[in-house]
């Protein structure tokens, strides 16, 4: 079993989104992360799709996406050099003590306060997964008080598009 980002352009029109997860949970794929805006183009929206499964799960559910109509062109970013970000916004306990541990860990791991109230701050953070993943590992799960995350989204490195 294999993480996958897949990068879908397709058409930007209504029912494209359900179509996509439709196909997932028909056939019991699951999507751990699922982003989608529309690009530069407003008739095409970039969909970032991220999901664990064998080689063979994969490649299956490549071929049922490129099948779909809306599906202009597809990539599994995993296959190739590519960069991928997440953004997350965190609602940490901050009392005491607490309060500048957790501006000194926000600086190190690049992140921006925008909150401050005498019990809290939100905190903004934007990298890979691994990196978030670490932010939460290190203020510690328990003094969370609210998390949300935007998904992963990609794109490959160099002249690579996913163009139509």
């Amino acid at each position: 079993m294999r993480r996958h980002v897949i990068s879908v352009l397709l058409e930007n029109e209504s029912g494209a989104l359900s179509r996509v997860s439709g196909l997932f949970s028909a056939r019991g794929y699951n999507i751990e992360s699922l982003t989608v805006a529309a690009t530069h183009d407003p008739t095409l929206s970039r969909m970032t799709i991220v999901t664990i499964g064998t080689e063979q799960t994969v490649e299956q559910i490549i071929k049922q996406l490129n099948k779909l109509i809306d599906v202009v062109r597809l990539t599994d970013l995993t296959e190739v050099n590519f960069i991928e970000r997440e953004i997350m916004l965190l609602k940490l306990r901050a009392v005491d003590g607490a309060r500048e541990e957790l501006k000194r860990l926000t600086d190190i791991f690049r992140g921006s306060i925008l909150d401050v109230t005498d019990t809290s701050y939100v905190v903004e953070l934007t990298g890979n997964d691994h990196k978030i993943n670490a932010f939460l590992d290190a203020a510690g799960r328990d003094n969370v008080i609210e998390a949300v995350r935007s998904g992963t989204t990609g794109i490959a490195r160099g002249d690579k598009s996913l163009k139509a």
